[in-house]
C-alpha cells in the first residue's frame, strides 16, 4: 500500500487509479452537510471560507467525542451523495481530495477529473479503526454544530480506497466491457 501525505497532494493525486489502495498522512479537515451548506452561504455571501481549500483534502465524517486517550472517538464515513449539491463548487474551488462512502453524481465525478482530484472510499462501520489513525482533533469553525462541526484532524496511515481518480475511473462504473 503506497503511503501519501497531505503535503504534496497536488502532485500525486492525478497518479492515482480508481482502485489503488493508499495510506493517507497529514492534514485532513471533517465536513458533513450542514457545513458544507455553511460553505455554500459563504461563498455566496462572496465571503471568505474558514479553510484554505487549495490542497485540502475533507472528510465526510463527524468524530465521536474522544474516550480511551484517543484524539477522537468513532469516526467513520458518512454517505457522500448528500454533499453532491455542493462538492463540485468546492472542487472548483481548489479542494484536492474528498474521502467519504458511497457513489458520486455525475456533476461530481466531472469536477473531479476538471481538476485533478481525488475520491478517497473510506470503510463504513470501521469509525474505531479510522479513530486509531487521527493524531489530533480540534474544531476549526462552526461549534454549534456539536460533533458535526468543522474540524481539522491530523491522520497517520488512514487506509483508504480511490473510488474516482482524476481520469474519470470509477470503483463504481458496472459497465461491462
Amino acid at each position: 500500500m503506497q503511503r501519501r501525505n497531505t503535503c504534496d497532494i497536488e502532485t500525486w493525486a492525478k497518479e492515482l487509479r480508481a482502485g489503488d489502495e493508499i495510506l493517507l498522512c497529514g492534514t485532513v479537515y471533517t465536513a458533513r452537510d450542514a457545513v458544507h451548506k455553511k460553505f455554500a452561504q459563504l461563498i455566496a455571501e462572496g465571503k471568505e471560507l474558514p479553510i484554505p481549500l487549495r490542497g485540502a483534502v475533507i472528510y465526510y465524517a463527524g468524530p465521536t467525542p474522544s474516550k480511551n486517550g484517543l484524539a477522537v472517538g468513532s469516526c467513520g464515513p458518512t454517505t457522500s451523495s448528500r454533499m453532491d449539491k455542493h462538492t463540485p463548487m468546492l472542487l472548483d474551488r481548489g479542494l484536492s481530495a474528498i474521502i467519504g462512502k458511497g457513489e458520486r453524481n455525475e456533476d461530481v465525478r466531472e469536477a473531479i477529473c476538471r481538476n485533478g482530484a481525488v475520491y478517497f472510499c473510506a470503510i463504513g462501520g470501521a469509525g474505531a479503526l479510522y479513530a486509531d489513525c487521527i493524531k489530533t482533533c480540534e474544531v476549526v469553525a462552526f461549534e454549534e454544530l456539536g460533533c458535526e462541526s468543522l474540524k481539522k484532524m491530523a491522520v497517520e496511515d488512514f487506509p483508504l480506497i480511490v473510488g474516482v481518480d482524476a481520469h474519470g475511473g470509477n470503483i463504481f462504473d458496472r459497465k461491462t466491457k
